[in-house]
């Protein structure tokens, strides 16, 4: 009997300890939740969303037409001004050639005709028959055929092998790098035709080739923020594609004027990156966001953005009261990132600030 009445004193104390802490454990998860208010840093930044750009990007066209015979160099390549980049093949209509040979034919013949005039314009003067007038005005004549048979000469060459030497100089169909860079697009392969430019046409774009080592961002900002911006302003990029990687700079540009896209009002701005060594490698097109540091405040107390209440222009917390009931505690606020907001006046380090309270499911 005595092992009974110890036995159901031990399962009584049991469930009461039970009761106890199952109901202590339910009060204190209806306290309401505090955050307590610290020092911390809080730095207001507007967006930029684009792109890691070269500074100057080069399109590379021929002013010779005719079909591509080689190309020198590949996507990537590294290559000084000056280098060979593709090889033109001219290729003439057989009526272009045959007017181009008939051409140098006439100016020849003008040529030869102008010579015989000037050796009797001269024989004339020797004798007197002839002023230095005329003997001036046949030598015009004779270097005037001259000319247009020198240039009938370079111009069929041209169209046969794609080159000549014109007072001193190589004209030829070979395209060299206008500048130093990396080779980024290559559009052009052996038998592909080339149209060249010229005065009232754009030409082919045979290949697009940039200096990697200057890269800046381009990209837009809301009309919102763009009053708040300056050149020189410090600017922290994310890269989409190297997110773990950190990359700075400063903004350089805005654009004056907006633009419209899809419902917003937007403006251009361009920021230069600042060199770091042994940073990550930047590739151009890389897509980016640019946090613009606007105003930055250190050392000053802190508080989550949703704890704060504002109505026009006050701003209170809520604060636990003697009693156990929530009171309202008005404070006066400085800068805010959208999430942690700068305390000027109304709490101290270390005050509990209660948490705002959860609408339940149903209540609006």
């Amino acid at each position: 009997m005595k092992r009974w009445i110890i036995l159901a004193t031990i399962v009584l104390v049991a469930a009461s300890v039970l009761y106890i802490g199952r109901r202590g454990k339910a009060r204190a998860a209806n306290l309401p939740k505090t955050v307590t208010v610290v020092k911390g840093n809080v730095a207001q930044e507007a967006l930029a969303l684009g792109s890691i750009v070269p500074e100057q990007e080069v399109s590379v066209k021929s002013k010779l037409p005719g079909i591509v015979d080689k190309v020198h160099v590949a996507i990537g390549d590294f290559v000084h001004a000056g280098d060979p980049l593709i090889e033109i093949r001219p290729d003439p209509t057989p009526l272009e050639r045959a007017e181009a040979e008939r051409s140098l034919q006439i100016a020849r013949v003008t040529e030869d005709g102008a010579t015989k005039d000037l050796e009797r314009a001269r024989g004339l003067a020797a004798k007197g028959l002839a002023s230095d007038k005329q003997v001036e005005q046949t030598q015009q004549d004779f270097d005037r055929a001259h000319l247009s048979a020198q240039l009938a000469s370079e111009r069929l060459q041209l169209l046969k092998s794609g080159s000549a030497r014109i007072e001193g100089q190589e004209i030829s169909s070979r395209i060299v790098a206008p500048v130093t860079g990396t080779i980024l697009t290559l559009d052009a392969n052996p038998g592909d035709p080339v149209v060249p430019l010229t005065s009232y046409q754009e030409g082919t774009v045979l290949m697009t080739m940039a200096d990697m080592g200057k890269l800046v961002f381009k990209g837009t900002v809301d009309e919102v923020d763009v009053g708040k911006l300056n050149a020189g302003q410090p600017v922290r990029f994310t890269v989409g594609a190297i997110p773990d990687k950190e990359v700075s700079g400063l903004l350089r540009r805005i654009s004056p004027k907006a633009r419209k896209q899809e419902a917003a009002t937007i403006f251009d701005v361009e920021a230069d990156l600042v060199p770091v060594k042994d940073g990550p490698v930047l590739r151009a097109g890389y897509s980016t966001t640019a946090r613009i540091a606007i105003a930055r405040a250190e050392s000053v107390l802190v508080l989550p953005e949703r704890c704060v209440k504002y109505e026009g222009t006050d701003a209170t917390v809520r604060l636990s009261g003697k009693d156990g009931k929530p009171v309202n505690q008005k404070i006066t606020t400085g800068l805010s990132d959208g999430l942690t907001v700068e305390v000027k006046d109304g709490l101290a380090a270390g005050d509990k600030v209660l948490e705002p309270a959860a609408s339940k499911p149903g209540n609006k």
